[in-house]
């Protein structure tokens, strides 16, 4: 009989807790730390997108647990300093997931998807705004207020962060009214890139400049409803597909990619581009 998932919970629980045992304990896992588990937890995350991405449900399986396995680690640690433990997590997982759905638990009603997003972000801004201890200073120089944009991971991959940025500045007005005029935007600042480039411009000018290019092609991508991160991930996606295309060719023929001619190499590249997309 397969085991209940509140067995099989409590199970991974105890495996965690011995692990971290400081007598009977793996060397290993007594050592690690948050700062330590944060880049396993990142790795973890995006190789459940991967296994998504590639559809491999049951490589999705085992990622999942995986990345269960950074959160179980997280919340032993903390139980260890007496902060908080799984059951807490769990806890606060489910009265936020209760008190963001008003119109499933409470009864609300909304007139529109559009308003029920707006119910949902105004509710994690009230939830930002509770647990700030800190923010933006006002001009009094008085207690510091919240800001539009706390609380937004300095972690995130930038494309992402970028797109958090803009979205929250839109809310109170800060944005394009469509569009079209960000195209003109991205333009304006690749002509920047020109200039610099033309004046020889340090390096520090030139990151600073193609900076600007991709934060305004990540707002075209928003205005787009595309996802940046995605959209990126799949032109690399196709990027691969097309170059291994053009080694597999040459393999064929005992001929080696760095012997080859520029343009060889282009019209490999365009074969590859009708073959295989």
């Amino acid at each position: 009989m397969k085991p209940s998932s509140s067995a099989a919970l409590d199970e991974v629980l105890k495996i965690m807790a011995r692990l971290r045992d400081p007598e009977r304990g793996c060397a290993w896992d007594l050592k690690q730390t948050y700062d330590s588990i944060v880049p396993h937890t990142l790795e973890e995350a995006y190789e459940v997108a991967d296994a998504v991405a590639r559809r491999d449900f049951d490589e999705l399986r085992s990622e999942l647990g995986d990345l269960l396995l950074q959160v179980v680690f997280h919340a032993r640690m903390a139980e260890e300093e007496g902060r908080f433990d799984f059951d807490d997590v769990a806890r606060t997982l489910a009265e936020k997931l209760i008190r963001r759905h008003p119109h499933v638990f409470a009864g609300v009603r909304f007139d529109s998807e559009d308003a029920q997003h707006a119910a949902w972000e105004t509710e994690k801004a009230r939830e930002r705004a509770d647990r700030q201890g800190t923010g933006v200073g006002d001009r009094s120089g008085n207690e510091p207020v919240p800001g539009i944009l706390d609380g937004i991971a300095l972690t995130l991959p930038a494309l992402v962060r970028a797109a958090k940025i803009q979205k929250r500045a839109a809310r109170v007005g800060f944005d394009w009214a469509d569009a079209a005029p960000i195209l003109d935007k991205i333009h304006e600042e690749l002509d920047e890139v020109r200039a610099e480039m033309g004046a020889g411009a340090p390096h520090a000018r030139l990151e600073d400049e193609l900076g600007d290019v991709l934060f305004a092609v990540s707002n075209l991508a928003r205005h787009l409803k595309v996802d940046p991160e995605a959209a990126l991930r799949r032109t690399n996606a196709k990027f691969e597909r097309r170059f291994r295309f053009m080694e597999e060719i040459l393999a064929r023929e005992d001929r080696r990619m760095e012997d080859e001619s520029l343009e060889a190499l282009e019209a490999l590249w365009q074969m590859a581009k009708a073959r295989v997309g």
